[in-house]
């Protein structure tokens, strides 16, 4: 008898070992969090942490490649910075131009462009389109059973489509 082989899928179990982790803290402490799991807010502000974590993890790699295939032309290097007085917003720099990731509230991640520290712009989002003042929002949605998704102009995000684009928009424009 021939047995079937399944492709492995990547089972997350932070959520699980969380749980765990509470109630080991309840045992001690004697303070129980009964309706977390119920409560938007709480999750918004887990998920909108993660999603900059992961975001940054990418820009690190990339730009790190980037700036090994420049070389040694450090004016041409890219440079990271985290912002102060917030859990994990960042910025990235060259040829004064920042790239500013913000998270302005648990279901609202802003993306804009700070040039000369002081004009404010959204990336093109196509070749014939004008770079417009502002930022870009991506925004939480939350589903069924409280499953949180990212959105852009009512679209699902694609994590690596998204650091690819704003990068790419990044480096051309610094590159002046």
């Amino acid at each position: 008898m021939e047995s079937t082989q399944h492709p492995q899928t990547e089972i997350k179990t932070d959520w699980i070992e969380t749980l765990a982790l509470e109630e080991l803290n309840m045992d001690e402490t004697g303070i129980i969090h009964i309706d977390d799991h119920l409560n938007p807010s709480h999750l918004l502000e887990e998920s909108s942490i993660q999603f900059m974590d992961q975001l940054r993890e990418r820009v690190d790699i990339y730009v790190g490649r980037f700036n090994e295939y420049r070389g040694a032309a450090s004016g041409s290097h890219i440079k990271i910075f985290k912002i102060s007085n917030t859990i994990n917003d960042f910025m990235l720099f060259r040829n004064s131009l920042r790239l500013v990731f913000a998270r302005k509230a648990n279901d609202l991640i802003s993306i804009g462009f700070l040039s000369s520290g002081k004009d404010v712009f959204a990336a093109r989002l196509n070749k014939d389109d004008q770079a417009q003042h502002g930022i870009h929002e991506i925004r939480a949605h939350v589903g069924p059973f409280n499953k949180i998704s990212w959105k852009f102009q009512g679209e699902s995000v694609d994590l690596d489509a998204l650091v690819k684009h704003y990068l790419s928009e990044f480096i051309r424009h610094s590159s002046r």
